[in-house]
């Protein structure tokens, strides 16, 4: 079976897509502990990982993999352990691992 965002599971609520799962998390109210732009970009890697065929906890794990290496290596910037263009490079790197 592939999976899609169209596939429906038994949410704790009932039945439910993945699509409308991303939506529900989209739109909840989660700026008193993550940034909305953190949300989105994580939800959109879930979302690009599950429609390149990956199971959904496999995308999730992939979106957590790359927002914590693009905060990780945001913040060895910040700390002055890196160069700019070590970001930049890391930066690209994981574009093209996962949205591309």
């Amino acid at each position: 079976m592939k999976i899609t965002l169209d596939t429906r599971f038994n949410g704790s609520l009932g039945p439910i897509t993945l699509r409308e799962a991303v939506q529900q998390l989209r739109e909840r109210d989660l700026a008193c502990t993550v940034a909305a732009d953190a949300v989105e970009q994580k939800v959109s890697v879930f979302s690009d990982c599950v429609e390149r065929g990956f199971t959904p906890l496999r995308s999730e794990i992939m979106a957590a993999y790359y927002m914590a290496e693009r905060d990780a290596t945001t913040e060895a910037f910040d700390r002055g352990l890196i160069t700019r263009a070590e970001l930049e490079t890391k930066q690209a790197a994981l574009a093209r691992q996962f949205l591309t």
